[in-house]
């Protein structure tokens, strides 16, 4: 589904190279998590795939089902089935929740060639939705994201997410800031998405995401590069030793 091949990226305004020959492929119906120390380019990944400026791509590829995301504008990967939870959520003042998803849903629709959701289907999907989620009906009337808590946040990113069912889902350190509840509120919301015809990129820094969301596979990522992969048991390693045997592996 997600095919990267040797992706090298630079930080524009640093002239810094930040991913040096990433590859990876996420097939449909799995869960892959990417773990690593600070500063070795999982949320770069992340960025340069939803095609956030300040990046430059000067080897290598990106596909989603075959066609090259790379050379699309942000809202034609979102179209395409792309999709991006962020580590920080930005806030949105003066736009309603309601107004946001509703109008994201007929712009993805209407990219397909599909007619507009009519207010009381939307309405009736969404109450439905927030319910599962445990989202109050008052956050659905405030304005995105303003004056929400942490968690708040995450569960109204995952809401967006059911919301517009896209095929591929990154989560980029969706657990930064969540106590234990909010961590398994968007677990559970995560784990319901899952199905044989979406695929998911969960970066995290820690396993207890991972009790909730269980991956199919690990990747560790240093330096820009992933430099060992494995099953659920990897990450068990890594939460019990850290970073540095596996590093040395590869040092």
């Amino acid at each position: 589904m997600l095919e990267i091949k040797n992706l090298h990226v630079d930080l524009e305004e640093e002239e810094k190279t930040i991913l040096k020959g990433v590859n990876l492929t996420v097939e449909a119906g799995k869960v892959h998590a990417i773990m690593g120390p600070n500063g070795s380019g999982k949320s770069t990944l992340s960025y340069v795939l939803s095609g956030r400026d300040g990046y430059r791509v000067t080897e290598g590829s990106a596909t989603l089902e075959g066609v090259d995301i790379l050379a699309m504008e942000p809202e034609e990967r979102a179209s395409a089935g792309l999709f991006l939870a962020f580590q920080y959520p930005v806030e949105i003042p003066g736009v309603g929740n309601m107004t946001f998803l509703r109008t994201a849903m007929n712009a993805q629709r209407k990219a397909r060639g599909e007619d507009e959701i009519s207010a009381a289907d939307f309405l009736k999907l969404v109450r439905a939705k927030a319910k599962t989620l445990k989202i109050d009906a008052e956050m659905l009337k405030r304005p995105v994201n303003v004056g929400f808590s942490g968690g708040e946040k995450k569960r109204n990113e995952i809401l967006q997410m059911a919301m517009l069912e896209p095929k591929m889902c990154i989560l980029d350190e969706t657990d930064s800031g969540l106590d234990v509840d909010a961590m398994k509120l968007v677990s559970e919301g995560v784990n319901a998405l899952r199905d044989a015809g979406r695929g998911f990129l969960v970066i995290t820094h820690y396993q207890r995401l991972l009790d909730h969301i269980k991956p199919d596979v690990v990747h560790i990522m240093s330096d820009g590069r992933i430099i060992k992969t494995g099953g659920p048991e990897l990450a068990l390693e890594v939460e019990k030793n850290g970073y540095a045997d596996i590093l040395s592996e590869v040092a």
